[in-house]
């Protein structure tokens, strides 16, 4: 498996990673880590790897773009400490280009994205053992529907910052795609965004093959 033995893992994100974790740090027992695929993927760690003592920490804030994650990356990452960094951010730097074509100052485009992004890699590659970047993800069949088609060239940018800094890839869209040839897509999430169980499933799965972790 990727992740050395009793290495600290730390999640940060929007919404799909909070999902209700803990406040100020998302990490304890009963619903600390979330009721998404966080806790999916501490559960199955500690299962099959009670060995490894992985430690999960969650750090999502629903509603951030990268433009938030740039404001509080040193408090809630920087300051945990963790030997591992997962990062999956950008539905809302591309949904509020949607939701809310009037209000400009709310949408995060392309090349802000980018730029921030490799920012915050930077930044962090030198004080980690590794990084994760997880593409954003749009639970829609259609690729010309235009939110997905804008997802998928944000999620280009997260393969390309991947491959530029030789870090892990977690492609979660293509994870979707896997299963929505067999799911309508509100049956995954309501508003195909906010993935319920079986969605938070996937990104779990998706995540775990990645790094490598033997059931």
């Amino acid at each position: 498996m990727l992740l050395e033995r009793n290495s600290k893992l730390l999640f940060i994100g929007d919404s799909i990673t909070d999902a209700g974790r803990a406040q100020p740090v998302g990490e304890g027992l009963g619903d600390a880590l979330g009721r998404g695929y966080v806790a999916m993927v501490d559960a199955l760690l500690g299962a099959c790897h009670p060995e490894a003592a992985i430690r999960v920490v969650n750090m999502g804030t629903g509603g951030h773009t990268v433009r938030d994650l740039k404001k509080r990356w040193h408090a809630d990452v920087t300051a945990q400490n963790p030997d591992w960094v997962a990062v999956m951010i950008g539905v809302n730097d591309v949904w509020r280009q949607f939701d809310s074509p009037l209000r400009p100052e709310t949408h995060v485009y392309i090349e802000e994205y980018e730029s921030t992004l490799n920012d915050l890699i930077e930044r962090t590659m030198p004080a980690v053992h590794g990084m994760i970047l997880m593409t954003p993800f749009y639970m829609e069949a259609n690729h010309f529907d235009p939110m997905r088609a804008q997802i998928d060239r944000y999620g280009d940018v997260v393969k390309r910052l991947a491959l530029r800094h030789d870090v892990v890839l977690v492609d979660v869209q293509k994870a979707f795609d896997g299963v929505l040839g067999s799911y309508y897509p509100a049956t995954l999430g309501w508003d195909r965004v906010h993935p319920g169980a079986v969605g938070c499933a996937v990104i779990a799965r998706a995540f775990l093959k990645t790094i490598d972790m033997q059931w």
